[in-house]
């Protein structure tokens, strides 16, 4: 699947305002025109004709597979855990609740303790993305070939080349809340609120394989009667609004010399406009194991989830409305948090998933149909995938149950969708 980087980097990031007519997954069709990429041509044909400069124009068909690779990364952008960061167990002898740890506890993974009976929480957390490469390939230099239609020697095996700039951010703002609703049984809801912007322009130059000789069979028009061989396509686009709610629920089932064993259930509703890539579109599961050792004040943390996807027009082709199966997901994380003193925790944390059987980008190099010209261009094959990031942070317990929060995520390899270098700011509040 080649010429069809521009459409899927579409799906980065943002769409249109509410109430704009075009939504972002048919942002990149209208980029070039509803039929693809034309360029100018006085060339007639031999019965007379005028001859149709039409390039890929089976491309709109062709993104879906890189449109399942952004979509399902852009909606499975890592939310802060839900869970409380003060624990607490009922001591009978005192008649009191007291803490049942000395740290804080992960910011993007859980740990077994939970909130204690009555106990509430709540929070706000803010995550910025400013996408910078994807499968190894900047984001803001993207090749990408289209072809004539039925390519042939002679005119036909034109081609017309692309460099392609795609300036993406997204903003996440999610609010969160725990309750126990027993001594080993709480019930989170995080509820995020999405805020996005996609700025692209595509560089086409039109590159004369077989007729070089004469510029009029394939040209852009320079406005002043000139055959010139390049034109900028320039759109943008953003949208905020509500993104996938998460449910999740966490019973305590093991524990000894203060190890834990827990077992979770999460459940994604597609609330987000997925059209406008502020959601999935689909309902989603992650049944999640979470194990966690606390002494003193260091305490480890190690959880295994995997994340079931129902399907969504984004996995199948958002212009028709046709859906398909979301690849599902394998989630891993690990780390230690350290009570470095009463009131401050540091927290470092691993975390990785695994992306199965979804389309992939790959770097390739096209070759013109003369044999002689090639161009660097990418493409598409189905796999699966893992990315990994490490996460350092604090938590800050300033005054009461004010607890502030800071955290820096470090992409650790190239692969999938990446944000080398992504913030979270957040408080939380206990009751």
């Amino acid at each position: 699947m080649r010429k069809t980087a521009l459409l899927a980097l579409s799906l980065l990031a943002g769409g249109p305002a509410a109430g704009a007519a075009e939504k972002l997954a048919h942002l990149i069709p209208g980029l070039f025109g509803d039929q693809g990429l034309f360029v100018d041509s006085d060339a007639t044909l031999p019965n007379g004709q005028t001859h149709s400069a039409h390039f890929n124009s089976a491309f709109q068909a062709e993104f879906t597979q890189f449109n399942i690779a952004l979509a399902s990364q852009l909606t499975a952008l890592p939310v802060p855990a839900p869970a409380s960061a003060f624990t607490y167990t009922f001591d009978e002898s005192l008649g009191l609740f007291q803490r049942s740890t000395d740290s804080f506890g992960p910011i993007l993974s859980e740990r077994a303790e939970t909130a204690g009976k009555g106990k509430l929480n709540f929070g706000f957390a803010y995550q910025r993305f400013t996408f910078d490469e994807i499968e190894g390939v900047p984001l803001d230099a993207v090749p990408a070939v289209f072809t004539h239609d039925d390519p042939a020697r002679g005119g036909r095996d034109d081609v017309v080349k692309t460099a392609n700039s795609i300036g993406a951010a997204v903003d996440q703002f999610t609010l969160f809340s725990n309750y126990g609703l027993a001594p080993r049984f709480d019930v989170s809801l995080a509820v995020p609120v999405v805020s996005a912007d996609l700025r692209l322009a595509s560089t086409a130059q039109v590159t004369r394989v077989g007729t070089a000789a004469n510029p009029k069979v394939h040209f852009f028009a320079d406005g002043q009667g000139g055959y010139g061989d390049t034109r900028v396509f320039q759109k943008g686009g953003s949208a905020s609004g509500l993104g996938d709610v998460l449910l999740r629920f966490k019973g305590k089932v093991g524990e000894w010399g203060g190890r834990g064993l827990a077992l979770a259930l999460e459940a994604r509703l597609p609330t987000g406009d997925e059209e406008n890539f502020l959601g999935s579109g689909a309902y989603g599961l992650k049944p999640l194991v979470v194990f966690s050792s606390a002494h003193k004040v260091v305490s480890y943390h190690l959880n295994l989830a995997y994340q079931w996807n129902g399907q969504s027009v984004l996995a199948g082709n958002a212009v028709t409305g046709e859906k398909a199966d979301m690849p599902d997901q394998v989630l891993y994380s690990g780390g230690v948090s350290v009570a470095v003193r009463s009131q401050l925790t540091a927290v470092a944390d691993f975390v990785g998933r695994r992306f199965l059987d979804t389309p992939r980008l790959h770097k390739e190099t096209f070759v013109a149909l003369d044999g002689t010209t090639t161009l660097p261009d990418i493409g598409f094959a189905s796999g699966s995938f893992g990315e990994h990031a490490l996460a350092v942070g604090l938590r800050w317990n300033a005054f009461g149950r004010l607890l502030l929060e800071g955290n820096v995520t470090f992409a650790l390899d190239s692969t999938g969708l990446r944000d080398r270098v992504t913030p979270i700011l957040a408080f939380e509040y206990g009751f």
